[in-house]
């Protein structure tokens, strides 16, 4: 965040003694004032609702300049505020969860980090690029954006040109331009003792390469299988077909704020609606119901959506605590029948077992 500023600040500086109140900025309906504005207001009230751990809306207010306020000092402005929410992501605990709308209605202190730093580089290159000046920003700035925020954005070789193009800014060989977008902060999944929170780019690089993903594991974790989705997950993203709410979650226990699991989908729902889910608990986390408790909740969530129809596990034959997981979290045993089908369409090794949730596959 404090580079993203100092960035910002650098480029304002060298325009601050000319005009910034005329017609709109760029692509925006603002002028630059209005959208150098803007850059303040958003960085302040990101760092109220983090402070504030505000959960249904943003805090209810707002900062007005004084009269005759310059360029000068509004630039102070977007000091000040990019400081104050500086120092609220570096205080606010990695658990912590605050109000944003989209698209799952919260962001943790890195989605507002993220958010802010996407706010500071989109809105210093309006400007820049009213006044007719380049403007090009630190490369891990954008990228920290991008793997945090554009999770469903397939990452390009250059970060910042990806970053323009996916938030309708400049254009990419081989891609059409974007026209409308939204960033998507990472879905969280409550239950009675967990949350289920959902993995993003950044965090599955770090798992698949040996690292925590930025969370506090239980000791013994993660699990070598989490590790292995993370990695499909990367692959996903790297090749363009990861859509981030059927990817990967971490289990974390609400009473002590640690990880104890992964828990995901192998894939987007194909064209019949079905989807297969994967889990793994820390060895030392086994035993208490972590994963029923949690493959319950990711199935309800699944099964409300349009494009689900029918949650499949498969189970190693002679895995009979994993059985007992699907089975307490709705999953039943397929028939012959069904799992016949599944080993002819789907390669399923005969010797596993198939379990599933939500309507039932026909055979075919």
């Amino acid at each position: 965040m404090e580079q993203a500023v100092a960035s910002c600040v650098a480029l304002l500086r060298t325009l601050a003694d000319r005009e910034w109140g005329g017609g709109k900025t760029g692509r925006l309906e603002w002028s630059c004032h209005e959208t150098a504005f803007h850059i303040a207001e958003a960085l302040i009230s990101y760092a109220a609702n983090l402070a504030g751990r505000a959960q249904n809306d943003y805090v209810p207010f707002e900062i007005t300049l004084d009269d005759g306020a310059d360029s000068h000092g509004l630039i102070q402005v977007i000091e000040t505020t990019g400081a104050l929410l500086t120092a609220t992501i570096r205080t606010t605990p990695p658990e912590v969860r605050a109000f944003h709308p989209y698209p799952f209605r919260s962001a943790n202190r890195e989605g507002f980090a993220a958010m802010g730093i996407a706010e500071v580089l989109l809105h210093t290159y309006d400007i820049a690029e009213e006044f007719g000046v380049a403007y090009e920003p630190p490369a891990e700035l954008p990228e920290f954006v991008l793997t945090r925020i554009f999770p469903h954005v397939q990452p390009g070789p250059d970060h910042w040109r990806t970053l323009l193009w996916a938030t309708g800014r400049g254009d990419l060989p081989g891609r059409a331009p974007v026209t409308e977008w939204r960033w998507r902060n990472n879905l969280v999944i409550p239950t009675d003792r967990l949350t289920l929170q959902g993995v993003t780019p950044a965090a599955a690089a770090d798992l698949s390469a040996g690292g925590d993903g930025g969370f506090n594991w239980v000791v013994g974790g993660p699990f070598e299988g989490t590790r292995e989705a993370a990695g499909m997950t990367l692959k996903a993203y790297e090749t363009g077909v990861h859509r981030p709410e059927f990817g990967l979650f971490v289990l974390v226990r609400k009473e002590d704020g640690l990880a104890v699991g992964g828990m995901g989908f192998h894939g987007v729902p194909d064209e019949e609606g079905r989807a297969e889910v994967g889990y793994d608990l820390v060895e030392g986390a086994r035993g208490r119901g972590y994963a029923s408790e949690a493959l319950d909740a990711l199935s309800e969530w699944a099964l409300a959506r349009d494009d689900v129809q029918l949650l499949c596990a498969i189970v190693e034959a002679d895995n009979l605590p994993s059985q007992g997981v699907t089975s307490r979290a709705g999953y039943v045993r397929a028939t012959v029948e069904e799992e016949r089908a599944a080993q002819e369409r789907h390669d399923m090794d005969p010797a596993l077992r198939l379990y599933v949730r939500g309507e039932r596959p026909t055979a075919a």
